[in-house]
């Protein structure tokens, strides 16, 4: 049977992995992550936990530990933020090529320099191309949810996931999350089975060096050239999406949250505006957009429950409707505009010939604080000026100040 307890984004991420059975954990403290290894080495020494916690001297370090780890057949779990994340990202690059379902718990941190603590997507979004799955979260629960999910996902694709939530919004503030039985996640989330098995015996070359063509391997066999290998990562992340709504349904069948759809919709389906963003931006948008509702702006929200691969087709077809998309994101392209808005431009350009007005709204940049009043100001501003006849420049910076 489940229970309800009331704590924090990251003891829900490490009480996730402990759901999961992970057998591994690697991780170096960086705030706002750091609870997250230090609540599992607590289960761990408790005997709560079956799993070696490797003690490393870096992040660089700690993705070499859960890489090896995941090849030898363990299920792997770690977590970063910020720098930490970028220090990582040579092994990112690694663990997706080779192919290991780890799955790391990402604290949404801005990059530095200038150092802050503080929150923005920055440090994930950074990371697009390195062939990880991404997952964000708008609270708590989803956390949770997500990790479990994540697994089940990784291990059935073979391709490493982020679990990605905002640094102290999410991963200090305490709400209500539903924990589900062991029993329960164990019916859902069975023991890894890797694909191979390590045997003296059976020796097997992993992760060789390879050349420009396909060579014959011992049994006379062609093996992959490095294009190959990297067609062969980008045909399976192509086909995730499909994958990610089985593990979704099934979720879902189980433990009654769906998130079988790539996005999170609200008040969508006949709105003549739409907030577009991710994580808690995403939550922030759904009381916007309630005040603005209330004052006759027929407005909805879609929110990214997955951003890699990213779900261009379905949010093709959930704007088709809409006139104008606000695309308000915590992260930016430096020189062009954010990374989630010329991602969606790139999908309404391939999939449907439908070109509403996209507006790029850059916000809450290094823990600037956003609520929903700002959100429902914006909106307000660029109707009026709409009205006027105003040209709309994006990006727009909101509460950047000086």
């Amino acid at each position: 049977m489940s229970a309800t307890k009331i704590i924090t984004g990251n003891e829900t991420a490490a009480l996730a992995a402990k759901l999961c059975k992970v057998q591994v954990i690697a991780a170096y403290p960086i705030t706002p992550q750091s609870k997250i290894p230090e609540t599992l080495s607590a289960y761990v020494e408790s005997g709560e936990l079956d799993a070696e916690f490797v003690r490393v001297e870096s992040e660089h370090s700690a993705m070499g530990v859960c890489i090896s780890a995941s090849l030898v057949g363990a299920r792997v779990f770690t977590a970063t933020s910020a720098n930490g994340l970028a220090y990582m990202n040579e092994q990112l690059h690694w663990a997706a090529g080779a192919r290991v379902p780890i799955v790391m718990a990402v604290a949404n941190r801005g990059l530095g320099a200038p150092w802050t603590i503080l929150n923005d997507m920055q440090d994930t979004l950074s990371q697009r191309d390195t062939g990880w799955i991404q997952l964000y979260c708008k609270n708590n629960q989803e956390i949770l949810d997500k990790v479990i999910m994540a697994f089940k996902l990784s291990e059935r694709v073979l391709v490493p996931t982020m679990v990605c939530f905002d640094g102290f919004r999410l991963s200090h503030t305490v709400m209500p999350v539903e924990v589900p039985d062991q029993k329960e996640v164990d019916e859902f989330l069975p023991p890894f089975e890797p694909v191979y098995e390590i045997d003296p015996d059976n020796p097997i070359n992993i992760n060789p060096v390879v050349m420009t063509d396909p060579l014959p391997g011992p049994d006379g066999e062609l093996c992959p050239s490095y294009m190959g290998f990297r067609r062969r990562l980008q045909k399976t992340l192509e086909n995730v999406l499909p994958v990610y709504r089985e593990v979704g349904t099934e979720f879902a069948e189980k433990f009654g949250r769906d998130y079988s759809d790539p996005l999170y919709r609200y008040r969508a389906d006949d709105a003549e505006i739409l907030f577009v963003a991710q994580g808690s931006v995403a939550s922030e948008a759904t009381a916007a957009t309630d005040i603005l509702r209330d004052k006759g702006i027929k407005i909805g929200v879609l929110g990214l429950n997955i951003f890699r691969p990213f779900p261009a087709e379905d949010l093709s077809n959930a704007t088709k409707n809409a006139r104008v998309l606000a695309v308000f994101e915590k992260g930016i392209s430096y020189g062009y505009e954010g990374v989630l808005c010329s991602e969606l431009k790139a999908a309404l350009f391939s999939h449907n010939g439908h070109r509403p007005q996209v507006l790029n709204f850059i916000v809450g940049l290094g823990g600037k604080d956003l609520n929903p009043g700002d959100l429902v100001g914006a909106i307000e501003d660029v109707l009026a000026k709409m009205k006027e006849g105003h040209e709309m420049k994006t990006p727009q910076w909101l509460g950047s100040g000086v």
